[in-house]
């Protein structure tokens, strides 16, 4: 064959063309086992973190197998349930059953009413009294999802203990701090979501005003991050949405849920077209 003809080329660069892709799929297939339980085991070490078992840094030393033994050292029960807090299944302790960031944007979807199906939302109950929920959302750039913990409430009453949040591709240095700046995440513990406001929890400018003595307000508000304007309101909006969807659950009845809802579709249309 002539190695200098257009044929020669074409045949020559359609066969390493299939076999890099050959290569690639047999390298994905063969990885894909490792991949799954890397993601287990990262979503495990956030619920963690969220519910006050250890530090992210701490769960990422240990391995895998040792996050998921503590984890099922510690939880009590994991099940589903609808925005009637309607039990639908429970979640398998023995196989460490979780949700990860992919079948909460499922849920997401369902939750917000756009797609049909049922919804499930994920509850985790821990021996130490905290119950640990999940929420998801959008970023500036990408997806963004977290975990907040908890007391298990007993008169409506919540009281956040703890929360933990990630992102896909925020700006490093701004957006990225929800994942990156335990300030900021531990800004979160001891306020109280709203179930009475449309807005159940705000994410603002000044955070809380001061008390008298130049203590933190017990509420509903922490201070945004500076710079990251539209992560930190997707990260409010994502908290409202879900915690609605919760509401129940928490024995807080929600009569706004779907208003929560319907605001929360309305600005990721708008950021979405812009």
């Amino acid at each position: 064959m002539n190695t200098n003809s257009n044929v020669y080329t074409v045949v020559y660069t359609t066969v390493i063309v299939v076999l890099v892709a050959a290569i690639l799929a047999v390298v994905s297939q063969s990885l894909k086992s490792r991949q799954e339980a890397n993601e287990k085991a990262d979503t495990i070490s956030q619920m963690l973190t969220a519910a006050g078992f250890g530090t992210k840094a701490e769960f990422q030393q240990i391995g895998n197998a040792a996050v998921i033994a503590k984890y099922k050292e510690e939880i009590a029960s994991a099940y589903t349930v609808d925005t009637d807090n309607q039990k639908i299944n429970d979640l398998s302790i023995e196989n460490a059953e979780i949700y990860t960031p992919a079948k909460l944007k499922k849920q997401n979807y369902l939750i917000k009413g756009m797609q049909e199906g049922q919804i499930e939302l994920p509850v985790f109950e821990f021996k130490n009294g905290i119950t640990v929920v999940p929420i998801y959302g959008a970023g500036l750039w990408g997806p963004i999802w977290g975990y907040i913990a908890f007391n298990q409430p007993v008169d409506g009453s919540i009281t956040i203990k703890g929360a933990y949040f990630d992102h896909e591709s925020e700006t490093a240095g701004l957006g990225s701090k929800i994942k990156d700046d335990p300030q900021f995440q531990a800004e979160f513990v001891g306020e109280k979501p709203d179930f009475s406001q449309s807005n159940i929890f705000e994410i603002v400018k000044g955070g809380s005003p001061k008390n008298a003595d130049n203590s933190e307000v017990i509420d509903n508000k922490i201070d945004a991050i500076t710079g990251a304007t539209m992560t930190s309101q997707g990260l409010d909006k994502a908290i409202d949405t879900w915690l609605s969807a919760y509401a129940k659950h928490f024995n807080a009845p929600c009569p706004v849920a779907e208003e929560v809802i319907a605001a929360a579709e309305t600005e990721e249309t708008k950021a979405e077209e812009e």
